[in-house]
């Protein structure tokens, strides 16, 4: 999915008033702003010295970016996550309110349980969308926390939680602006910005910065 940077910034955060969110939503409440957010940590999957770091930009209402995970995170994280060559870093984009909804809940098990919650999100992305409205795809999510263990109470509270998701959205914008990110998935290989692409290439480009390190280490 691809936006210019300012439209990608602006584009959500014109949606992302804590009114969208499903359990405010059921009380039909004004329009209430966010309060003032703070930026979040990173949550890392592999090992902290890793010689090569792989951040990807991924919104969880993107189809590229669920067809990556599908098709490619699997390699990406047995080839070199797994064996201690690449350390991984998703940081969620939103580009709508339907993708903040999806962002919170894979949070709302706690970091160890994130990258297991969004893979569950990615796996079922056209199951979930496909709801004709906004209850349905609210309904469709709880689906996937209860998979994933989680109440009903429990989600209500996440998507209820007005300053976390504030700081959800301050650390998209903060790191999407930073790092000038126009569309979904973009990646930064040892700090190189890189576009989707084959697998064959993306593997490329990894092994050349892994050898990189090494000549460097």
């Amino acid at each position: 999915m691809i936006l210019p940077r300012r439209s990608l910034i602006a584009a959500a955060m014109a949606a992302l008033t804590l009114s969208t969110l499903p359990a405010l939503a059921q009380e039909a409440a004004p329009a209430e702003q966010m309060p003032e957010g703070k930026v979040l940590p990173d949550i890392v999957l592999g090992k902290d010295d890793a010689p090569v770091t792989v951040i990807e930009y991924a919104s969880f209402t993107c189809s590229h970016c669920a067809a990556f995970h599908t098709e490619n995170w699997p390699k990406l994280k047995a080839e070199y996550v797994d064996t201690g060559k690449v350390k991984f870093i998703q940081r969620d984009v939103y580009f709508d309110a339907v993708g903040l909804w999806a962002g919170i809940l894979a949070r709302c098990g706690g970091d160890d349980k994130y990258y297991a919650v969004s893979d569950m999100i990615f796996d079922e992305q056209k199951t979930w969308l496909a709801a004709s409205d906004g209850e349905g795809i609210a309904a469709n999510l709880r689906k996937i926390g209860a998979k994933a263990g989680m109440m009903p109470e429990q989600m209500d509270a996440c998507w209820a939680d007005k300053q976390k998701v504030a700081d959800l959205v301050a650390t998209f914008q903060k790191n999407a602006t930073a790092d000038a990110i126009e569309g979904t998935p973009t990646f930064l290989i040892a700090g190189e910005k890189v576009q989707n692409q084959p697998w064959d290439d993306l593997k490329k480009i990894i092994d050349a910065k892994l050898a990189e390190a090494e000549k460097n280490g």
